[in-house]
């Protein structure tokens, strides 16, 4: 068996029953995106069942899916990209990550400047966009890196690729990474490199996330432990900062990411292809563009059908999503949300209904008995419900 498990960042279907608690009570990033834009056209996803787990404007339940469908709730507290990709890997986090809304300590970041050997710019929850507009031009008058957060855990650093060369923002963000520990512990410290001059600023293609490594073994773990190969394409490897992954790929936007899936899969010898596609989340859920979010939706489900027209009778296509990020929502961060569920495959059965996953690690759970591995997972897994 060759498994292909697709995250299509961002992409909730719908609030979970404790949203309230974060303020998301009424997200839907998929059903709002719809209504927003009149009605989606997602043909291939529809066919194997999406509208048959909730109501989509445009889309219609079929009588007959080629996939199976469900929806799966988050067990961990927290709605960020790290918990959701852990928790699908079989990694229910202890506690939620910390968050700075008011911004980063002053002695924390003294010693970081000291430590780089520059003062900063910003530190304060902001868009990743706005701040670059607001600070750019100062930061390539003085060398200071922006340093910047949000909802998430995470410790952003942007700086201008012609000011600070990527190879130094790597290696400051790994400083920060060092630092940001114990009780100043964040998920991430993410570089957001950018290029142009003031008033036409653009983040680039060169972004690197530096995360924590999971605080137990995951799937990945027990797969390369026990000779199974995990190639990952798009932000996996940062994700897991590199466990269990024998080969990545990195991408610059959901087509390239689609074109490396199809690469990969005539190309090299993998057990699990593990793919995230990100620009639902970084692109338009983030920035409240619904109608972006609605087209990127669509050219990616014409490329999931590229996808499942490459398969043959070994591969098992799993399509799901780390959190929500409802781009109609107010505000700019993640929404509390289930995240979709649909299974492919020619060798397994169709129009099952796997109904309401209790935790994203029913995958990692899935994965252990479909390649017959060793590895505790505290999920159920859904694959005698496929085969």
């Amino acid at each position: 068996m060759r498994v292909l498990l697709v995250v299509l960042d961002s992409v909730g279907i719908g609030a979970l029953p404790d949203a309230d608690k974060y303020g998301d009570e009424g997200s839907n990033t998929l059903g709002n995106v719809a209504l927003a834009v009149g009605g989606l056209a997602l043909p291939v996803m529809e066919g194997l069942g999406l509208a048959n787990v909730v109501g989509i404007s445009g889309l219609s339940p079929v009588e007959h899916p080629k996939g199976c469908f469900g929806r799966m709730a988050e067990a961990a507290d927290g709605k960020d990209t790290i918990t959701g990709h852990w928790e699908m890997a079989g990694v229910i986090i202890s506690k939620p990550f910390r968050t700075y809304p008011q911004g980063f300590p002053k002695q924390l970041l003294e010693e970081f400047s000291r430590k780089i050997g520059r003062k900063v710019l910003g530190n304060y929850a902001v868009s990743g966009t706005e701040v670059i507009d607001a600070l750019g031009e100062e930061h390539m008058k003085t060398g200071r890196p922006i340093v910047y957060t949000s909802a998430d855990s995470v410790f952003q650093i942007a700086a201008h690729e012609e000011v600070i060369p990527l190879e130094e923002q790597y290696r400051i963000c790994a400083i920060a990474r060092e630092l940001l520990q114990g009780d100043c512990k964040v998920a991430r410290v993410i570089a957001r490199p950018f290029i142009g001059k003031p008033g036409a600023f653009t983040r680039t293609a060169n972004r690197r996330d530096f995360a924590l490594e999971p605080e137990s073994p995951t799937v990945l773990d027990a797969l390369m432990e026990q000779g199974k190969r995990v190639i990952s394409v798009g932000k996996i490897k940062d994700i897991f900062s590199g466990r269990g992954i024998a080969e990545s790929y990195k991408t610059k936007d959901n087509n390239h990411g689609i074109e490396t899936i199809l690469q990969v899969m005539e190309e090299s010898q993998a057990d699990l292809i593990f793919a995230n596609l990100v620009d639902f989340d970084m692109l338009f859920g983030h920035r409240n563009n619904a109608e972006g979010y609605a087209q990127a939706l669509e050219e990616v489900d014409a490329g999931l059908g590229r996808i499942i027209q490459a398969m043959d009778e070994r591969d098992i296509l799993i399509i799901t999503a780390d959190h929500g990020c409802d781009p109609t929502f107010p505000g700019t961060d993640h929404t509390r949300e289930y995240v979709p569920l649909l299974v492919y495959g020619q060798g397994i059965k169709t129009g099952v209904n796997l109904g309401i996953r209790k935790t994203f690690s029913d995958i990692a759970a899935s994965l252990t008995e479909l390649f017959d591995i060793e590895y505790f997972s505290p999920g159920t897994s859904f694959f005698d419900e496929v085969r």
